[in-house]
């Protein structure tokens, strides 16, 4: 259940939208996305192997065990519309191909400060 102030989107209406990269962020809003804490979802236990497997491809490029395939793409969309982060193409056909995979999936996030 979303919280007060939150926004609702399904998959399919997030993945059709784009949003500005973070490449005219200011050093601010840099700081606050390295330090972001706003959201339960920022930090996720994975073990050092994970971790380093993943280092930064996105999920055009990398995808965690299939168990968790959804948790990890809702986390993933969080972020991005959190933070009003793009995808480039092959993110987002990555995106629509395991969102598949999640029918009926409704995300709940806050925009970030």
């Amino acid at each position: 259940m979303a919280r007060r102030g939150s926004t609702l989107t399904t998959w399919s209406r997030w993945l059709r939208c784009t949003t500005p990269a973070a490449r005219g962020w200011s050093t601010e809003r840099r700081r606050r996305y390295a330090n972001d804490l706003g959201s339960e979802l920022t930090l996720v236990g994975v073990s050092a192997r994970s971790n380093r497997q993943k280092a930064d491809q996105d999920p055009a490029t990398w995808m965690p065990m299939e168990a968790v395939h959804c948790r990890y793409l809702g986390e993933w969309v969080i972020t991005k519309k959190r933070w009003g982060l793009s995808v480039d193409e092959a993110e987002r056909a990555a995106l629509f191909r395991y969102a598949a995979e999640c029918p009926d999936v409704t995300l709940a996030y806050e925009p970030a400060a």
